[in-house]
Order: structure tokens, then sequence, then C-alpha cells
């Protein structure tokens, strides 16, 4: 793997060489220990773990189209951590921990801007709640720290904090270790650290059916042959119960769109990211000076990455009402992810009802800053067969316990 330095950018620049190849395409074998469905950052994540973590020799990571074209490359790049249960709290601060290494150790610059993350009180009830949450917080060791009127204005200046504001800010609470993350470029970091570990990354490559035997999955049939495979794990997110129908189980999914939209560039005016779960909108500005803002669900199940006029206008109500000073700003570009919401907002990771086959999935809208725990994670559960003991309260059979982990709140959104 070429070693990236601000050297090798110079050197290759000047002399005007093409850049390398970031990652290779290998043949598609006939066998593999592990088979991973899904090339987005998880699935690549749990490629590279695999491999480092576990030693793992003969990985392929099947993408039906290309890498980190799917969820990976379209969703608003908050990395945070505020959630309001231990267990949550413990995984995603994991994954931060993860990520504030990632560029480092993946030689990748993914860019990872921690500005912190602003969320808005906007009652003395949503004051109180807050409280509540940013103590959980302090007690399961994530930082997290409560503002009033004046302190979220000298945040966020553009945000309308007046008396007469048609949406009234009271105060609110930070993570200041949160911010945002080049996210294609993450699943580029990941692709290439794999592919230099032996990881083989099949692009163009739809699985189409499973032969299944009484020890589980035997091989996947694909519209490039037939592949035998020791394990399987499905990293597909909101086409997670298609793979279930295939392999003959339900999951307690429902796949929903989720659109997001980037503004025309500004000057820098907003050096935070800002979530108001009561107007349903969050909000960030890219290195570029776009607003990068996103919103509630596209409320009606569909596997369909587009979305409807009604949320567009109820997620720029949103925008207009917080910040007037936005109101003729013109949006450039819109586009949906498709996510897979279960029934607590909390995601399901470990075996599925077929013994060799092993799930990631149900992340709703926050599985981007679950990439790294995810996939270290995944990984472990794939290797060891057996959960790891942050992901151990995820399993499928917390549905059949009622062992529910509910996070509406703290997912962001209103689902």
């Amino acid at each position: 793997m070429k070693k990236y330095s601000l050297l090798s950018l110079a050197s290759t620049g000047f002399s005007k060489r093409n850049w390398p190849q970031a990652w290779g395409s290998r043949p598609l074998q006939d066998a593999y220990d592990v088979v991973i469905v899904g090339g987005g950052g998880h699935g690549l994540a749990t490629a590279y773990y695999l491999r480092k973590n576990h030693g793992i020799r003969k990985v392929a990571v099947l993408e039906k189209g290309w890498i980190g074209g799917g969820n990976t490359g379209r969703n608003t790049t908050v990395v945070r951590s505020n959630y309001l249960f231990a267990e949550s709290t413990q995984f995603y601060e994991h994954s931060v921990k993860l990520y504030e290494g990632l560029a480092r150790e993946l030689n990748y610059n993914i860019m990872f801007s921690q500005r912190g993350m602003l969320t808005l009180a906007h009652s003395r009830h949503d004051l109180d709640a807050q409280r509540r949450w940013a103590n959980a917080m302090r007690l399961h060791g994530v930082d997290s720290d409560l503002l009033d009127r004046s302190q979220v204005s000298q945040l966020a200046p553009a945000l309308d904090c007046s008396p007469q504001a048609r949406l009234p800010v009271l105060g609110g609470f930070i993570q200041r270790r949160a911010g945002t993350v080049r996210h294609d470029a993450v699943a580029w970091g990941y692709a290439r650290a794999a592919d230099a570990l032996g990881v083989d990354i099949i692009q163009n490559c739809e699985v189409t059916g499973f032969e299944v035997g009484a020890d589980g999955v035997q091989a996947l049939k694909t519209n490039r042959g037939t592949i035998k495979a020791g394990k399987v794990g499905l990293a597909v997110a909101g086409h997670s119960t298609m793979m279930a129908d295939m392999l003959g189980f339900r999951l307690p999914i429902t796949s929903y769109p989720l659109q997001a939209f980037v503004s025309e560039p500004l000057k820098p005016v907003l050096d935070t990211v800002v979530l108001s779960p009561a107007s349903g909108l969050y909000v960030s500005q890219s290195d570029k000076g776009e607003l990068v803002v996103g919103g509630g669900l596209d409320l009606y199940a569909s596997y369909a990455q587009r979305g409807n006029l009604a949320t567009v206008e109820q997620v720029l109500r949103g925008l207009v009402t917080l910040f007037p000073s936005f109101s003729r700003l013109r949006m450039m570009r819109q586009w949906a992810g498709i996510v897979d919401v279960v029934h607590d907002s909390t995601p399901v990771l470990g075996r599925s009802p077929v013994p060799n086959v092993y799930l990631n999935c149900g992340w709703g809208t926050g599985g981007f800053k679950a990439i790294p725990g995810g996939g270290w994670c995944f990984a472990h559960t794939i290797a060891k067969d057996e959960p790891h003991p942050l992901t151990a309260a995820f399993g499928l059979d917390r549905f059949a316990r009622g062992a529910l982990i509910d996070e509406t709140a703290a997912s962001g959104i209103a689902h």
C-alpha cells in the first residue's frame, strides 16, 4: 500500500504521474472463509478488522453497485455518542474513539472535524430532559455540557435566540467531541486498508440467493457465479429484509427513505452541528461552505432513493424558522438513503436464525457514526461466534425477551 504523506503528494503532483489505484480488482474466488454482503462502511470495516484483529485470511466483500454508493455516501456525516442508555453510550463512544485515530490507522485523511454537536432545548420540558440526558452521559464517561441561551447564542450566532423567535431557544447541551467526517473517505480508507491486507473487494456483484443446508449457508448465488462460504455477514442496511427473505426468516425492520440537502456555499457561518428535535432539523456547514441539512423520515415504507416534497418543505421550514437569515439560501442538491428502522431505534448486531449467518442492521438514521465500532464488534462476533461485550445487548433475541433499548430520542429525529 502506497504511503500517503505530504512528500508523496508533492512528488506525485509535480512529477505529473498518475496516482496508483487505491485498491485492487482481484478475481472472484470459488470459496472464502467469510463473505461480507454489502460494500458500505460497515461491510468494509468488518472485513478490515476480520483480517487485522482476527487473522482470517480468505475474506471477500460483495457489493451490488460500487463501494460506498449506498447509505455511507448518502448521509449527513455526523459522528457523536450522545446516547442515553449505558449500552448505547458505551458502544457509540467506542466508535467515536476509533474515529479519533482512524486517519492515522488507515493512513487516509477522513477529515474528522470535532466541532461539537449542539442539541437545542425549546421548552422547560426539554431543559429538564436534557439535564437528565447530559448527566447520564457523564455517568457513562462521555463529555457533555449544559448551556444556557446566551451560551447557545455565542456558539451559533446565526441562530435566532431572540425573545421574539418563532421557536424559542431556552438553552441546550453539547457534546464537544462530536463532529463531522468526510463520508466517502471512510469507505475509501477502509477499502484501501482492507485490500492491502488481502481482502477481495468485488464490486458489481449482486447476491441473488443462498444455498442453505442443515449447518447453514453453504454458498451464495450471485450474478457472477456461485461462491462457497464458511460464514456470511450481512451489512446491507435498508435492504436487510430482502436478504432475510432469501434466507427464509423475517426481521423486525421497516425501511424508509431519509432525505438530506446541500445548499449553495456560504462564508463560514456555523461552526457546530445544530440539532433541533422540536423542528425535526439538523444542520452543519461543510468545509466547502455548503450547509448540510437533514430532517425526519419520509413516513412511508420504500426502497426508492428519493423523497417527497412534503418532507422537503417541512425540513426547510424548520431551517428558516431557526435561522431566518438563511431564508434566501438556495439548495443545490437533494438525495435520500434507505434506512432500516427497528422499534427501539437500536441496531441489530449478532447471530441470525441461520447458524452461520450474522446480522449487522437496524441502524436507522445512525449507521454512519457507528461504522468503526460496528465493524470492530461485528468482526469479533463473526470470528468468535459470540457477541462482542459492547454489543451483547443488540442481539435479535431482545425482541423475543422484551429487553428493548429505547433510544428514539437520542436517535436525533422523529421515527
